[in-house]
């Protein structure tokens, strides 16, 4: 939650989606609510060039993920694939996510 807050409050990133601050509060509140802890159990570090993203794939692989948004697909992209973890744009995340409901 602590890197989707730092990521997501980044001036060009709020510009890019039409976001307030205030937006992406209500955003986070509304992942933390339905978000599910997972317990990391494997260290794959180091795997990509940014420690915290390192972070962000321990968390998918250890809990199960079929896929994880990001903009960052050109780093993520090879080694989520590894796991058998797609890596999915935010636009393809939401048309996803629209389908299941």
């Amino acid at each position: 939650m602590m890197e989707y807050e730092a990521v997501l409050m980044r001036a060009e990133h709020r510009t890019v989606s039409g976001l307030s601050v205030n937006d992406v509060g209500v955003l986070l509140d509304t992942i933390a609510a339905v978000a599910e802890p997972i317990r990391l159990a494997y260290l794959w570090r180091p795997t990509l060039p940014d420690a915290e993203d390192d972070m962000v794939l321990e968390t998918a692989v250890n809990g199960g993920a079929d896929g994880l948004v990001t903009l960052n697909r050109r780093h993520f992209g090879p080694v989520t694939a590894r796991f058998g973890i797609a890596t999915l744009s935010p636009a393809q995340g939401v048309t996803l996510m629209e389908k299941r409901v």
